[in-house]
């Protein structure tokens, strides 16, 4: 069916200006503990990446260490 087509839109990037891109440094939570989520993504790539994971990063510390171990690991393309 042609509407079923319809339904199905890639997800265009948001824009620069966006919100959704902001700089973890400018998080209004980014002193709280990271999430069940990070902790476990930030888990696996320290694992793979031979480094330490430490349980006590923030949001937006877990944040910026995912990103340099996704780098790191080659997960991040």
């Amino acid at each position: 069916m042609a509407a079923d087509a319809d339904l199905e839109q890639p997800k265009a990037d948001p824009p620069e200006d966006s919100n959704a891109v902001k700089d973890p440094d400018d998080w209004t939570t980014g002193d709280e503990p990271m999430t069940g989520a990070q902790a476990s993504y930030l888990k696996t790539l320290c694992e793979e990446a031979g480094e330490e994971f430490d349980p006590n990063t923030t949001k937006a510390e877990a944040s910026k260490r995912i990103d340099a171990l996704q780098e790191k690991t080659g997960r991040g393309q």
